[in-house]
């Protein structure tokens, strides 16, 4: 198969940004149900911003900013550009409307467009491929973020009825695999490699490669189970203080279940991207923090696995079920640097290095991932009371 040319995959992920936006009114777009959270709006003109501050500000000749307030307005954490609206406010940005944000997304493609005919692809083609897998990033939590939005109407909206055809360029939204077969696979000893292997795109904290020494363990042979997850509760999980650490226990006292499970007249359901659903047992669970997935492998006689542990685990059995289709994977490795690692140089620099504190790491990928945008050295992390985003658990033990 060969390799779709940079410049239109880069029209590809533009146009799917739009896609998702598409399905939305403008009022869906504006609005930020919580400072985690951003507006559709905001996803669209930052993932923008991105092509146009760190490409045609450098690059094209005779540079001018489309608005000089977006660089400001649309700056999300790069401390090394400048001045960043607070990101908890910005669902108060009612201006630029959503016309004019796909007016800039328009202009800033256009030139992009025009620098790619002039310059030597040697100096975008890095740059190109970068603001690719950061858009794919955004396109992920646009999903995410509309379903925390829609789950806050009381009228819970769906943002596609059940059984609907999708756009085709929305080829990975909620359609993952029942959960199978339980069991366990089991990986000896060894010393490993661990880390990106340079074969194509990855991000800087997936370097550098190096080798681990990791103890005989096993992994769960699937993911954890709404069923399975239903067993815990009903169980009285969430009141047995024994499972939890104490920032968990702290946290489960507003909702002692996953976020978006509803509970009515003895049954339960979850809610969707596809509106409010009758509870699939088979489906893997997700939306669960750190602290609700610790709880969980604790309550089964088990553990989260370590990010070394799941990579061995995917590396051997690339066929392995659920690694990159249902959700991803809370490990029990603090997201930190790997040995001898640096940061890249500059502004870009503070994509990743600088959030390695009181993070975890998550493995895999979810339904919502881009296609293409997965791989096995991936280092997603989260803090650990996060929930909105497609978050789930593989059980993991060390083997005896």
């Amino acid at each position: 198969m060969t390799e779709t040319p940079l410049l239109e995959r880069w029209q590809q992920v533009r146009r799917r940004s739009l896609t998702i936006a598409g399905l939305l009114s403008a009022e869906d777009c504006c609005v930020q149900s919580m400072p985690d959270a951003s507006p559709i709006k905001w996803h669209l003109a930052h993932t923008t911003w991105f092509f146009e501050t760190f490409i045609l500000e450098p690059l094209e000749a005779g540079f001018q900013a489309y608005h000089p307030d977006f660089r400001v307005l649309f700056n999300s954490y790069y401390n090394g550009v400048g001045e960043k609206h607070p990101r908890a406010q910005r669902g108060l940005l009612t201006r630029p409307g959503l016309d004019q944000v796909l007016a800039y997304r328009r202009n800033v493609d256009a030139r992009l467009g025009r620098l790619w005919q002039q310059a030597s692809p040697a100096h975008l083609t890095g740059l190109i491929e970068l603001g690719i897998q950061h858009e794919q990033q955004h396109q992920e939590l646009m999903l995410t973020d509309i379903q925390h939005l829609f789950s806050c109407n009381p009228m819970l909206p769906a943002l596609l009825p059940a059984g609907s055809p999708l756009p085709t360029v929305l080829t990975v939204l909620p359609a993952y695999a029942p959960a199978g077969a339980a069991g366990w696979r089991s990986y000896d000893a060894g010393l490993h490699e661990i880390g990106h292997d340079g074969a194509g795109f990855c991000f800087d904290n997936e370097t550098p490669r190096h080798r681990q020494f990791v103890a005989a363990f096993e992994l769960g042979a699937r993911l954890v189970s709404n069923g399975d997850y239903l067993a815990f509760i009903e169980d009285g999980a969430y009141q047995n203080p024994a499972l939890w650490l104490a920032e968990g226990w702290d946290a489960i006292q507003a909702q002692r279940h996953p976020l978006y499970w509803r509970q009515a007249s003895g049954q339960w359901r979850e809610f969707t991207l596809h509106g409010l659903q009758t509870l699939d047992l088979q489906r893997p669970v997700c939306h669960l923090s750190y602290y609700e997935a610790a709880a969980y492998a604790l309550w089964a006689g088990a553990r989260l696995p370590t990010e070394a542990e799941w990579e061995i685990a995917a590396r051997r059995e690339p066929a392995l079920p659920q690694l990159f289709d249902a959700c991803w994977q809370w490990t029990s490795s603090s997201y930190a640097p790997y040995p001898a690692y640096q940061a890249a140089a500059g502004a870009l620099g503070e994509y990743n290095g600088k959030f390695m504190v009181n993070q975890y790491v998550l493995r895999g990928a979810s339904c919502y991932t881009p296609a293409g945008h997965a791989r096995l050295s991936y280092r997603n992390f989260f803090p650990a009371g996060a929930r909105w985003q497609m978050t789930g658990l593989r059980l993991a033990r060390s083997a005896h």
